[in-house]
């Protein structure tokens, strides 16, 4: 079992950056895909973004390429997520996620991943 807890979000405004953390517990961190993926309000979960078990592999959901990086540090068994230029658009739950494997079935789809946070909340305001 893997336990992931987000910290982070908050209310910031358009421009501005913002970094979230997951920090994860139990389970073999150093071979799971990563992910961070996120769910505004009255629409679906969206991938945002996807990291290997080695940190070698990476992968984004095309608005926020260039904008956001996703990183990860398996000694302190920890992935972040840095949001630069942040968008009103990016307003949403941001939900951390674990799959089972080095590299996930599929990057883009919830089904891939086994674990997954409680969320933290990312408003920005325009």
């Amino acid at each position: 079992q893997v336990y992931l807890v987000e910290s982070g979000g908050g209310l910031v405004q358009a421009g501005a950056s913002l970094k979230l953390s997951c920090t994860a517990s139990g389970g073999s961190f150093n071979t799971s895909a990563m992910a961070w993926f996120r769910q505004a309000p009255g629409k679906a979960r969206e991938f945002v973004a996807g990291l290997s078990g080695s940190g070698g592999g990476t992968m984004y959901e095309e608005s926020v390429k260039g904008r956001f990086t996703i990183s990860r540090d398996n000694a302190e068994r920890r992935v972040y997520l840095q949001m630069n230029t942040v968008k009103p658009e990016d307003t949403a739950v941001y939900y951390c996620a674990a799959a089972k494997s080095p590299y996930p079935e599929t990057w883009f789809t919830s089904r891939a991943y086994t674990y997954w946070g409680q969320g933290t909340q990312v408003t920005v305001s325009a």
